[in-house]
């Protein structure tokens, strides 16, 4: 199958004018509920955005993986730092949103030294299905919260980041229906992108709905633009048909990641895809007691095990216990918090009325993404290719916890790789 042509010259054409001139929120109605409805088999306190993976996603059909933990007040973690106080507005100590905030994450990840070098004027794109109206003006409220440097506009054009929402076919306009469901995704990817590379530039781009087909033609527009990291919170069912799309997930020099999922062990697509990053999950508590000041364990939600139709990659042969346990492609590859009990702040007024707690491998998943971009990119290689030749020394090892009874470390965490977390989670951005 050869290389889809997906997006114009006019588009390419254009870029600058992206790169300039970001786009505004317009106000609108809410949405229908996520695609899929109904719920997976989740804890009475969590709700998934887009119905679940269990009902929303199919063989032709993706569903988003964001979570939302229904009650902020049982959120598990606490703030390590002041609440910021900020000109115009922000949050005092009595009011700070509950879940981790972009410091706490950059310090969990041993980020801060990168961030205070790095990021300016890279682009991370993320793929997501349906329209969020309100994604601009969510997450300029997301990154005032935090201190964040503000979204470009008309006006603000130093100091600034350039945040652009576009179609499938790299248009600005007519974008995609609403939806309230994905609208929490976008919210989420937005700003874990914005937590962990601040000064990163952020293409937006809404696929017209949530099929397979859709979503990849929206990855190969986000491509042609040339990010350091395209993001994909969402998974479907594995099919025989899937290396079809695969095209689409491979572009070297550009670091692709995907959620794993949030129904335990068992594999979706396009984590599974031989390229993509897949990104599994972790619950992240802080520990006083120990050197890092973090502790992570496997989560119990985290998507793993073997494809059953991708082909194993060159790059994870070289790992025993992969070559031993899995004929085809191993998931997971790498990870980041994900359980929604010690999940992160997010900001969203589209399909809900603020701030809430949102866990799930979609916030793993954009983690991930955004330190890709924090670290310039893979360069020429694939991204996943790398990540195995990285020394474990740039890896926290997660070698606790369990997604599923399989009896192996295919759903097991363990010393070295396995599936729940991969290679363990980033100390730094070495790895990536």
């Amino acid at each position: 199958m050869g290389r889809r042509s997906l997006v114009g010259a006019g588009v390419l054409g254009g870029l600058a004018a992206l790169l300039i001139f970001p786009s505004t929120a317009v106000a609108s109605p809410n949405g229908q509920p996520g695609a899929g409805g109904g719920s997976q088999s989740l804890p009475s306190a969590w709700s998934a955005a887009c119905g679940g993976s269990a009902d929303g996603a199919s063989a032709t059909s993706a569903s988003c993986t964001a979570i939302q933990l229904d009650r902020p007040s049982t959120w598990q973690g606490h703030h390590l730092f002041p609440a910021p106080s900020l000109v115009g507005g922000g949050a005092s100590a009595a009011t700070t949103p509950a879940g981790y905030d972009p410091a706490e994450l950059q310090q969990a990840y041993n980020l801060t030294a990168a961030i205070a070098s790095g990021g300016t004027g890279r682009a991370v794109a993320i793929v997501d299905a349906f329209d969020d109206p309100n994604a601009l003006s969510n997450l300029s409220t997301y990154r005032a919260e935090w201190g964040l440097e503000p979204i470009c506009t008309g006006t603000v054009t130093t100091g600034c980041v350039i945040v652009k929402k576009l179609d499938q076919y790299g248009l600005a306009a007519p974008l995609p229906p609403p939806n309230a469901g994905w609208s929490e995704e976008i919210s989420v990817d937005l700003d874990m992108v914005s937590a962990v590379c601040p000064t990163c530039n952020i293409l937006l781009v809404e696929a017209n709905s949530s099929s397979l087909a859709n979503l990849a033609r929206a990855e190969d527009t986000a491509a042609a633009f040339r990010p350091k990291a395209i993001g994909n919170s969402y998974g479907g069912l594995e099919s025989a048909f899937e290396t079809s799309y695969d095209i689409a997930y491979t572009h070297p020099g550009i670091a692709i990641t995907a959620s794993t999922g949030d129904s335990g062990y068992g594999v979706e697509y396009p984590a599974a895809s031989p390229d993509v990053t897949a990104v599994g999950g972790t619950t992240l508590s802080p520990a006083s007691g120990s050197s890092r000041g973090w502790s992570e364990t496997a989560w119990s939600g985290a998507g793993s095990g073997c494809s059953r139709v991708e082909a194993q990659p060159t790059w994870q042969t070289a790992v025993a216990n992969i070559k031993t346990e899995c004929a085809k492609r191993a998931v997971a590859d790498v990870a980041a918090v994900a359980d929604p009990n010690t999940g992160v702040a997010v900001y969203d007024t589209y399909g809900l009325g603020g701030w809430t707690v949102f866990g799930g491998t979609s916030v793993s998943a954009q983690v991930i993404s955004g330190i890709y971009a924090l670290a310039g990119g893979p360069g020429s290689s694939t991204a996943a290719s790398r990540l195995y030749a990285s020394p474990s020394s740039d890896f926290f090892d997660v070698t606790s916890g369990s997604n599923g009874t399989c009896g192996t470390d295919l759903c097991n965490a363990g010393v070295g790789w396995d599936g729940p977390t991969g290679l363990g989670t980033p100390d730094g951005i070495g790895a990536l």
